[in-house]
């Protein structure tokens, strides 16, 4: 199959995969959970309830620290009234007046809901420690420029265990990787719109290093949460990560009327088998959780989106010449790979296991989110055809002579033939065929005769082809195509019309 990339090669100036929006969790072991503080406590000789009082002598460093760093670079912390007030609009009105420089750009502090511990006495057991808690305290959002990261913020509570924030955009340290090159590029609001050597900066938003990541987060922790020195070191984890493939046209008018169309049909095309699959996932009886397509009109333009439980994915269009489709984890341990699992009891062993949440999993998960959008890419190449083959559909629904025996045509659009190519452009389908006994699971009320003789029509007729030495067949580009139009035609242009009618 031809994909939509390859397809519209004359008006794209370049495709580029990359890390979007990251944010992660720096958490401090000594302290990180009550057990932990509790033996924190323990160890260090200090009553359990005269909790409250050590930790406000840490919040009052971090406080003078803030007010410290705001003087020497002439800043003055902005604290947050507004519940709807946007920082990002703030600092971006700050940066094009700063410029991009190196950096702190700004300081905001706000009252928000932090993690928090409460001295308890069991009775029964005689036992003082401390639990968790939820509370209210000062944060402080630090921005600034790094070097390497770019446009970042450590967001810092102002009391125990002091749980960090930090956020990064992959694209802006693309940018700064490009830059240390010498390779000129344009980047408009976080997706780049001209690169003058696409190859070489795809190698570059490849090459990462969670290592090196890593050092920088322990730098900046200690810039601007020094209390992190009485404990020890911060542990990093991954609290959202969006990976982006944008497809970026040399004109708005090559893309727009591509995306208009394509954006509409995927709305009804795409089923919740679709998105299990485009997630790396299969959809059992047993699923009970979110699981669906959203269609939202933004300032800026369309967007679809498709989410399973904790990740999504995601189609729409920057500044009317990139489309993206990208692929958010708000918890990275909902997708699975093949690694090393420790074990409590005996040796490791390599298994399929979810993804663990250290930074350490970026590299892995590039491979796996790429895959996702490249899933979704392969999808849309399917439903994405500006000819609609009319001569095939008129053809495959007359029969075919082999021998003495007559395979009928197909009727795309009524009863067990339309319900065979829906399930046929299911999303595990489409990307990795299919056997007689997974139609059966489709057609519980077919034997698996019955369905031989389906497959054998489908052959016959050019729609599906088989793989050598094995039990599973392909839908062929002819297949695809048909099967992609007819459905489209039956959704968009002949269900609204006999709607029309009725209603007349």
């Amino acid at each position: 199959m031809q994909l939509f990339t390859e397809r519209h090669a004359g008006k794209i100036r370049g495709v580029l995969s990359c890390y979007d929006r990251v944010v992660i969790t720096g958490t401090c072991p000594a302290i990180g959970h009550s057990e932990a503080a509790t033996t924190f406590f323990y160890i260090h000789q200090m009553r359990i309830f005269d909790y409250a009082q050590w930790a406000s002598s840490f919040r009052d460093e971090i406080r003078a620290n803030a007010e410290r760093l705001a003087q020497e670079n002439g800043l003055e912390i902005e604290f947050i009234r507004k519940k709807n007030f946007r920082k990002e609009e703030r600092i971006k009105a700050i940066l094009e007046k700063r410029g991009e420089r190196p950096g702190l750009v700004h300081i905001f502090s706000a009252m928000e809901p932090c993690d928090s511990y409460q001295p308890w006495h069991d009775k029964k057991t005689g036992k003082t420690f401390l639990r968790w808690d939820s509370g209210k305290c000062i944060h402080y959002y630090f921005y600034f420029v790094d070097p390497e990261l770019g446009l970042c913020y450590l967001r810092v509570p102002t009391w125990a265990p002091f749980r960090l924030q930090f956020y990064y955009n992959g694209h802006n340290e693309l940018a700064a990787k490009l830059a240390k090159k010498g390779i000129a590029y344009t980047l408009m609001d976080n997706a780049f719109s001209e690169i003058a050597d696409w190859k070489k900066a795809q190698q570059l938003a490849d090459s990462i290093r969670p290592d090196r990541l890593h050092k920088r987060l322990d730098r900046i922790a200690q810039i601007y949460c020094p209390v992190i020195r009485h404990f020890g070191s911060y542990h990093w984890s991954l609290m959202q990560v969006e990976y982006a493939m944008d497809i970026v046209f040399r004109r708005q008018s090559d893309l727009q009327p591509i995306y208009e169309e394509l954006v509409r049909t995927a709305i009804h095309a795409v089923k919740p088998e679709n998105v299990a699959t485009f997630l790396g996932r299969k959809l059992t009886g047993a699923y009970e959780g979110e699981l669906g397509n959203d269609f939202h009109t933004r300032i800026e333009g369309t967007r679809i989106k498709h989410y399973m439980r904790e990740a999504s994915i995601k189609m729409y269009d920057k500044h009317g010449i990139i489309l993206r489709i990208e692929t958010t984890a708000n918890d990275v341990s909902f997708f699975k790979h093949y690694r090393k699992v420790e074990h409590r009891d005996g040796p490791a062993s390599m298994a399929v296991a979810p993804v663990r949440k250290t930074i350490y999993s970026l590299t892995d998960l590039l491979t796996i989110l790429r895959d996702s959008n490249r899933r979704y890419l392969e999808f849309i190449s399917a439903i994405d055809d500006p000819t609609p083959p009319l001569d095939d559909l008129k053809k495959i629904s007359k029969p075919v002579h082999d021998g003495d025996r007559t395979y009928r045509g197909f009727n795309l659009f009524h009863g067990d033939d339309l319900e065979l190519f829906r399930a046929l452009l299911r999303g595990e389908f489409n990307i990795s065929g299919f056997t007689n006994r997974q139609l059966q699971q489709v057609f519980p009320s077919k034997t698996g005769r019955q369905l031989s003789v389906l497959i054998k029509r489908l052959y016959k007729h050019g729609l599906i082809k088989k793989i050598r030495r094995t039990y599973k067949y392909y839908l062929t580009a002819l297949g695809k195509r048909i099967i992609t139009v007819a459905l489209k035609l039956r959704e968009m242009a002949i269900i609204p019309l006999l709607r029309g009618r009725l209603a007349a």
